[in-house]
C-alpha cells in the first residue's frame, strides 16, 4: 500500500518560555569557513527526541530554556520531550517525558516547572519548517540568525503522522529502551582528559578533581563560566592563537574558568588544561546558573568506550523505534528505514 502524502499542521505556539529556539544538531562542515557547528547543547537530549517520534537524529526540532512552553496543534501531533525534568500535560492531563506521546488536534500541550537542568527539547514527527543557515537551523545571533520562537507565532509542520490510539487508553503505552540521564545529583561530576597545558600548570589535576565550582551568571552557548579556584600554567609566555575544541576549558587572564560550548570562537590564544570527554558534554549543556560540579581526570581510552556506550544505546533505541513503528503503521523518515548501519562499538555484547 502507499504511503499517505504528508499533511500540513500548524503549531500555535501559545507561550515561548523564556527563551524557546528552532534547534538541530548543528551545522556540518562550517567551522573551516570559520563559522561555528551550533547546535543543541544538550546533543544527548535533542537527538534522543528526534529518535522518540521516527525522525533521523538531526532533523529540527525546539529548545526549550525555562518558563512555560504551550502549543496546540490543527491536526492530530506526535512528539516527545527530552531534556531536564519537567511537567508535561496534552489536555490538562500529565504525560510521561522521554516517550513518544499523542496530542490531539485542538490539544493544548504544556511544558512547565523545569528542574535540576536548563534545556528541555520538543521534537515533532515530520519536517518543522524552520529556517536555515548553512544547512541548519541552529541558531547563530551573532550572524543574525536568533531563531528565536514567540508566544503567538505559528509553526507549519509537514507530518506523515495520522493519529494513533489504542482502544482502553487514553495515550499508548510504548516500552522502549530510552537512555534517560540523571540530572538530579546536587553536585556533578564530569570526566575530563588532558588538555595541552596541563603538564605545564603544577598542582592542576589535583585542583580540578578536590575542588568544587559553580556556574556564573554570564554563561551561554558560548561557555560556562565558572567560580572556583584557578592555577596559571608557568612559564608560556606569548601562546599564538590555535584552534579549541568543544569542551576546552580555558584559563584567561583573570581568575575564571572557562568551559567551551558548541558556540565558541574557533581559535584563542588562551590555556587549555583540560578538555571535557565527549560523553560529559550534555551534562554541560544542562549547566545552569548556580549549578556545582565538580572534575574527574579519565585516560583517552575511557573516554571513548563511554561515549562508544552511550551511542550505543542511541543505536540500540533507534533499531527498536524503527521495528515498533514499521509494525504499527507509525510513520518514519527516511533515511530511518534504512538497513541497520553499522557504527563503532555499537554491536551487542
Amino acid at each position: 500500500m502507499a504511503a499517505k502524502p504528508d499533511q500540513d499542521v500548524t503549531l500555535t505556539i501559545h507561550e515561548a518560555g523564556w527563551l524557546s529556539t528552532f534547534q538541530d544538531l548543528g551545522r556540518e562542515n562550517s567551522e573551516y569557513l570559520g563559522v561555528p557547528c551550533g547546535g543543541a547543547a544538550d546533543q544527548h537530549s535533542a537527538a534522543t527526541a528526534n529518535i522518540l517520534v521516527g525522525n533521523r537524529r538531526g532533523a529540527a526540532l525546539m529548545e526549550i530554556m525555562g518558563g512555560r512552553f504551550a502549543f496546540t496543534p490543527s491536526h492530530d501531533a506526535f512528539i516527545s520531550v527530552t531534556g531536564t525534568s519537567a511537567d508535561l500535560t496534552v489536555g490538562g492531563v500529565p504525560v510521561p517525558m522521554w516517550l513518544p506521546v499523542c496530542v490531539p488536534a485542538g490539544t493544548r500541550a504544556v511544558i512547565s516547572n523545569a528542574t535540576d537542568g536548563m534545556r528541555n527539547y520538543l521534537a515533532f514527527s515530520g519536517d518543522l519548517d524552520a529556517p536555515r543557515f548553512m544547512g541548519s537551523a541552529a541558531p547563530e545571533s551573532r550572524m543574525g540568525f536568533p531563531q528565536q520562537l514567540t508566544a503567538g507565532q505559528k509553526v507549519r509542520l509537514s507530518s506523515g503522522y495520522r493519529g494513533f490510539s489504542q482502544p482502553y487508553l487514553g495515550q499508548p503505552l510504548f516500552r522502549l529502551p530510552v537512555p534517560v540521564p540523571d540530572f538530579s545529583p546536587r553536585v556533578w561530576i564530569v570526566d575530563v582528559v588532558e588538555g595541552p597545558e596541563a603538564d605545564r600548570t603544577p598542582g592542576i589535576r589535583e585542583l580540578l578533581q578536590g575542588s568544587l565550582y559553580t556556574v556564573g551568571g554570564k554563561s551561554n552557548h558560548v561557555g560556562l563560566r565558572l567560580d572556583g579556584p584557578v592555577i596559571h600554567p608557568e612559564g608560556l609566555g606569548e601562546i599564538i592563537s590555535h584552534g579549541v575544541p568543544i569542551g576546552a576549558f580555558e584559563i584567561p587572564h583573570g581568575d575564571e574558568l572557562i568551559i567551551l560550548g558548541r558556540s565558541r570562537t574557533l581559535t584563542a590564544g588562551y590555556p587549555i588544561v583540560a578538555v571535557a570527554a565527549k560523553a560529559s558534554l550534555p551534562l554541560l549543556g544542562q549547566a545552569s546558573p548556580g549549578r556545582k560540579m565538580t572534575f574527574r581526570w579519565v585516560s583517552q581510552e575511557t573516554a571513548v568506550e563511554r561515549w562508544r556506550e552511550q551511542q550505543r544505546l542511541l543505536w540500540q533505541l533507534e533499531e527498536r523505534v524503527r521495528s515498533l513503528f514499521s509494525a504499527v503503521g507509525l510513520p518514519l523518515a527516511r533515511d530511518t528505514q534504512a538497513a541497520k548501519r553499522a557504527a563503532p562499538g555499537t554491536q551487542a555484547a
